[in-house]
């Protein structure tokens, strides 16, 4: 029986990887998989999802309008598995989508993304992604500045904490770093000016 997972973690804490490893995996055995990933996130290369390691896999972009099950049930091969990446930027209508694919097509949905935003609200998709899913699991990483395990996002702007602004500011290392509760309302103000996003990877 197919189950729709949601896998979140803070930042920097490989999840794109893991998506690019279970897609390999699967291929391996000859099995096809779809990766779905948002417009949104023009970091890197379009239509790819890539780690920060530098490994890559070829992806369907998503915005707010992309019907997620139309794409499934035109694909002309069986698919075994469809991956998400970023999954907080889905809409709550596309996250029921992806409950019809598990319910009504059997085929398994693994989202990882991030569950709450850098003012530690929920976003739109995780919330729905905390309601539906069958399955929610951690991703773990540890605190930039300790060694507690990292819970939350602290947006960093020219070595400076952010703690107000639009909830999404696409970035990487340079504007985001994992934290505990307890650095993110006291970081190492001193660390961040000083490595201003140089060495973080």
């Amino acid at each position: 029986m197919a189950n729709l997972y949601f896998r979140y973690s803070s930042m920097n804490a490989g999840k794109s990887t893991e998506i690019i490893k279970i897609a390999h995996n699967y291929e391996e055995q000859g099995k096809d998989v779809l990766i779905f990933a948002p417009k949104l996130d023009d970091r890197y290369e379009t239509g790819f999802v890539v780690s920060k390691i530098g490994l890559k896999k070829e992806a369907k972009m998503f915005d707010e309008q992309t019907k997620i099950r139309d794409i499934v049930q035109a694909y002309e091969k069986k698919l075994f598995c469809i991956l998400v990446d970023e999954g907080q930027f889905l809409t709550k209508e596309q996250v029921e989508d992806l409950t019809q694919i598990v319910d009504y097509m059997d085929i398994p949905v693994i989202v990882y993304g991030l569950k709450n935003d850098f003012q530690n609200n929920l976003f739109e998709g995780s919330e729905a992604l905390l309601v539906y899913a069958d399955k929610i699991e951690e991703v773990k990483t540890v605190c930039m500045f300790c060694n507690r395990k990292a819970t939350m996002n602290l947006r960093v702007i020219d070595g400076e904490p952010v703690y107000n602004g639009t909830q999404i500011h696409i970035g990487g290392s340079e504007s985001y770093i994992p934290v505990c509760r307890k650095c993110y309302g006291n970081p190492s103000v001193e660390y961040l000016r000083r490595d201003d996003g140089k060495n973080r990877t």
